[in-house]
């Protein structure tokens, strides 16, 4: 039997209530002729297992004992693909009735086109970033401290003013709905497994574009993306919101490293302590009490202790 185009490459991390949802979006767009699907649980401590043999027993299933993180759970995949594009689609992702065939079809047409994502709206229609610049020590900065008026000239991660009417190059996009080429795949690979969680894409898409692929935002369909639902499972169920934030301090100072170079990265500690105290002033100034200016230095401790336990930001703690 010929492949399917598509093979449709999912991580579930206790989001069992979540997976008819979108199995449902998926079958109203098609997927049943157009896509095959693969599934990573990644040590669920919900009813996922369950309600996925219930939902999806046709999807090939790999079941993690531990929590792998994304960006390796979604490479375990890899040797199962079949199609001639692997789409990463977020549990909390839901595709319109036509995204899969638009954009296989955008594909087909462009075959310079490496990785594609598409318009990304919350549950109430509202416009979310999903055409994206690469971070940089300064813009990263600018973004926590809230000083773009001091900056013009900078290119934000999320440049939002824009109509979003058309379809466009871009440095990156995000992994809720990301459909990649198979020749992609076998050229640069997916995931740096370094990585646990945060800044995966972001470094995909760095890696296919020095390959000289397109990376490239596509309007004309939309995918409701409502966010968060794994990581409210992990606060919620670790208690770990504190480490959430980790994960992104950690991911970042490795992408700084890997792409910047051991100056950029100096640069990245530099304005880590230049943004904690503008921050920390800010909440002087404001009256928002001694909370929030603990926060300014908790946050840079955990930023300097990540960077002697990462070596530097040269491996993972994970």
């Amino acid at each position: 039997m010929a492949s399917k185009p598509v093979d449709v490459m999912v991580v579930n991390f206790n989001t069992g209530a979540l997976l008819q949802p979108m199995f449902d979006a998926l079958r109203r767009a098609d997927s049943e002729t157009l896509a095959s699907y693969l599934v990573v649980d990644n040590a669920s401590v919900d009813n996922s297992l369950e309600r996925l043999a219930e939902v999806c027993p046709e999807a090939l299933l790999v079941s993690n004992r531990d929590n792998v993180g994304f960006g390796r759970a979604n490479n375990q995949l890899l040797e199962h693909l079949q199609g001639r594009y692997a789409l990463l689609l977020n549990t909390d992702a839901f595709v319109a009735s036509d995204t899969l065939e638009k954009t296989i079809a955008y594909m087909d047409q462009h075959p310079d086109c490496g990785v594609l994502g598409v318009r990304l709206e919350g549950r109430e229609g509202d416009l979310q970033p999903c055409c994206r610049y690469f971070p940089t020590p300064l813009n990263v900065f600018i973004a926590r401290t809230g000083l773009k008026r001091l900056f013009p000239g900078v290119k934000m991660v999320d440049e939002m003013n824009w109509d979003h009417g058309s379809v466009r190059e871009c440095d990156w996009l995000p992994g809720c709905y990301y459909l990649v080429r198979r020749e992609v795949l076998d050229q640069v690979g997916l995931f740096d497994p370094r990585y646990f969680l945060y800044y995966e894409e972001v470094d995909h898409c760095k890696r296919v574009k020095q390959a000289g692929w397109k990376v490239v935002f596509y309007p004309h369909t939309t995918v409701v993306h409502i966010g968060g639902e794994s990581s409210k499972s992990v606060a919620k169920l670790e208690a770990a919101s504190r480490q959430i934030s980790a994960y992104q301090i950690e991911s970042e100072l490795l992408y700084f490293r890997k792409h910047h170079g051991v100056l950029g990265l100096i640069l990245h500690m530099l304005l880590v302590c230049a943004g904690d105290l503008v921050l920390a002033l800010k909440a002087l100034l404001k009256g928002r009490g001694w909370p929030a200016i603990k926060a300014c230095w908790q946050h840079n401790v955990a930023t300097w202790k990540l960077l002697f336990a990462t070596r530097l930001a040269s491996q993972p703690t994970r």
